[in-house]
Order: structure tokens, then C-alpha cells, then sequence
């Protein structure tokens, strides 16, 4: 099962449409894009399929000719059906290996692991990269289980594949990736719910470049 497919994470966008209305909400995929995203999680909890499938289709319009790859969160048949870059599960969403036989070889699968064990099983079922976190309390999951720096360092000296730290990332607290050993950042609403993304994406890029040497 293991081969990887390879993944800029340096700066790893997950979005939330909640606070927009849809044509703001394109509008900061594409500044996050010039900004600097490396990496595009559409993350819909709350959409239907057919609604899901038509944004993601809107998203990949700009992300495409940006150059960023588009993840889609949980659902592997709108990833499919929109020709999406990967697909993302949780704990919870599909195991690894169901969404690595149904995506095939060449797309990119990432997992999320808040332990060494569930990182190991994750990376043996053929998982690209993981997200580990939540590094500090978010907004966008209520009962926030805290991941410390200590355990995002543990596995990624467990797994050979690149590991992103994710939970309430922003500018102000992303130094503690410093040292890490992670390949990036996650962010929500540090670029979301930023005035300017495409500033707060190029001042969060610069930020990761410098830590992450």
C-alpha cells in the first residue's frame, strides 16, 4: 500500500463557507490563492451531495489555474465525480484504506491522527500526509480535543510521510511549528475570516517559509 504521492504542505488552507454568501466566498479562495495557499481542503459538513459537488466544481476553477491542489473533506465521491486532487478523512469519515481503493494510486489520500498508533495506522493504510492537531482551541469544532507539540513531534518521527499541524493556527501562534519536524500549517479562519486574505495568506507563507527551513 505504501507509496506516497508527493504534497506541498507549507501552507494548507481548510476552508469554512459559513460565513459567507457564495460569490464572497469564491472571492477568497482566489486571494488566498495569490496569497500563497499550498494546498486547498474544501470542507462542507453540512451540504448535500449535489450542492457539495457544485461548489467544489466552482472552487477547482480557481484553484486549477492557481496551481493548488483541491483536497475535498470526508466525501471521496464528490472528490471523484469534480476530479479533485485527494480526498481528506477523519476519524470518523471513511478508514484510509477505503478511500485509498477508491481514489486510486495517484491521488493525493490525507488522514487526520491526534495519536501515534492512529498516525501508524494511517500512513500502513496508505495515507499521503496527515493532519495533526487540534494544536490550540478552535471555533470551527466544538469539542476541541488538544493535540500537544510534543505528540505532533512523536509522529512525525513515527511515519515517513508529511505530517501538518492543524487547531487554531494563526499568525501569532505558528511559531510553535518551529522545530517541529511538520511540513506546514493549517489554517481556517486565519485566512477565512481574515479583512484581507490574500495579505494574511502572504504574511502566514512568508512566516511558514522562515520556520520551516
Amino acid at each position: 500500500m505504501k507509496h506516497m504521492n508527493p504534497v506541498d504542505l507549507k501552507l494548507y488552507l481548510v476552508t469554512d463557507s459559513g460565513y459567507y454568501d457564495e460569490k464572497r466566498f469564491l472571492d477568497m479562495v482566489e486571494k488566498a490563492c495569490r496569497g500563497g495557499v499550498t494546498l486547498l481542503q474544501l470542507r462542507e459538513k453540512n451540504r448535500g451531495g449535489r450542492d457539495y459537488l457544485r461548489l467544489a466544481q466552482a472552487v477547482k476553477e480557481i484553484t486549477d489555474p492557481a496551481g493548488v491542489p483541491l483536497i475535498i473533506d470526508d466525501r471521496v465521491d464528490v472528490a471523484l465525480a469534480c476530479g479533485a486532487a485527494g480526498v481528506h478523512v477523519g476519524q470518523t469519515d471513511l478508514p484510509v484504506w477505503a478511500a485509498r481503493q477508491l481514489m486510486g494510486p495517484d491521488k493525493i489520500v490525507g488522514a487526520t491522527a491526534k495519536t501515534v498508533p492512529q498516525a501508524l495506522e494511517a500512513y500502513e493504510q496508505g495515507a499521503d500526509y496527515l493532519g495533526v492537531g487540534a494544536l490550540f482551541p478552535t471555533e470551527t469544532k466544538v469539542n476541541t480535543v488538544l493535540t500537544s507539540i510534543d505528540t505532533l513531534k512523536d509522529i512525525v518521527k513515527a511515519v515517513p510521510i508529511g505530517v501538518v499541524g492543524i487547531g487554531g493556527l494563526d499568525e501569532s501562534n505558528v511559531d510553535i511549528l518551529t522545530g517541529s519536524g511538520a511540513q506546514g500549517g493549517a489554517v481556517v479562519r486565519a485566512i477565512v475570516k481574515a479583512q484581507d486574505p490574500e495579505q494574511a495568506a502572504r504574511r502566514l507563507r512568508e512566516k511558514l517559509d522562515a520556520i520551516l527551513k
